[in-house]
Order: structure tokens, then sequence, then C-alpha cells
């Protein structure tokens, strides 16, 4: 299943910076941004526990930055995350995914968590702000794409029609 959840996260993902590359950034610059520092706080969040999962050095010392990287370099990004969890996922042992992590979180409060837990943290922190790039989308008057995973299985899936 979790197999089949970062499939799906990758297909929502790509369909919503596919819906932020056409908000018009000159009539609705403050969507756009929006939508922007969503994504970015996003992907840095994957970085984040990406290096956890690793037992490696965060990346990051916040969850947002005050200047907000272009649209390109983000899907770039996200996409590069999006891989690399689709990957993970397939290779990690079962076992493994009880174990749990101990971390600092970049506010400097104490975390632990079960690797499946981080993975489906991240699952569901992409569901939430993608939710809210939903509404930037709406206000800049730009099609707002179906990415519930309900639409995702049956477009992977036609038969099940």
């Amino acid at each position: 299943m979790l197999i089949d959840i970062f499939k799906y996260k990758q297909w929502a993902d790509r369909r919503t910076l596919d819906a932020v590359a056409t908000i018009d950034q000159h009539a609705f610059a403050g969507a756009l941004a929006f939508a922007r520092q969503q994504l970015n706080h996003m992907v840095r969040v994957e970085e984040l526990f990406k290096a956890r999962l690793l037992g490696e050095p965060e990346p990051h010392a916040s969850t947002n930055t005050e200047l907000v990287p272009d649209l390109t370099s983000l899907g770039q990004r996200i996409t590069a995350s999006n891989r690399w969890f689709a990957s993970f996922v397939k290779e990690i042992k079962p076992p493994l995914l009880d174990e749990r992590l101990h971390f600092q979180f970049v506010d400097g409060q104490q975390g632990s968590m079960t690797r499946q837990e981080i993975l489906f943290h991240i699952v569901n922190h992409g569901t939430y702000h993608r939710g809210a790039i939903g509404h930037a989308l709406d206000l800049a008057g730009a099609a707002r794409p179906a990415d519930t995973y309900t639409v995702f299985i049956h477009a992977a899936e036609p038969d099940r029609r």
C-alpha cells in the first residue's frame, strides 16, 4: 500500500504543480506567491524527514524561507523528493517500518516517530498543503485539479470503472 500511496502523492503533486503554473503571475501575484510558499514548505519538510529517515544531518534550519524559489526550482525539488520516497518505500524492509526514530524538530522540540508514521505524515502533509493551494487556484480563476486518491485509482486503473 505504501508504494501505491507514494505513486498517488507523485501524481497529485504533479497535477498541483501544473495547475499552479497556469496562474497569471501579473494579475494574481498574491495567489501565485502563496502557492509557491506552500510548495516550498512542503518540499522543505520532505527534505527534513528524508534526512531523519537516513540518519543524516538536517538540511534546513526552518520549514520555510523568506525568499521563495521559483516554480521551476520547486517543481524539480518536489519531483526529486517524490522519486526518492517512491524508491525508499519500494526498498525498505517491513520490520524497519516500525522502528522508532528520535530527532529534533526545527523549532527545538524533541520528536519520535516510526518510519511508517513519518511516511504517513509526508503523504498527509502534502494533501493538507495541496488543499491550501487549491484555494489560491480558486482565487486566481485557475483550474483546480481533482487530486483525491479515488480519482488517482480510477485514472491509473480505468478498468475499475
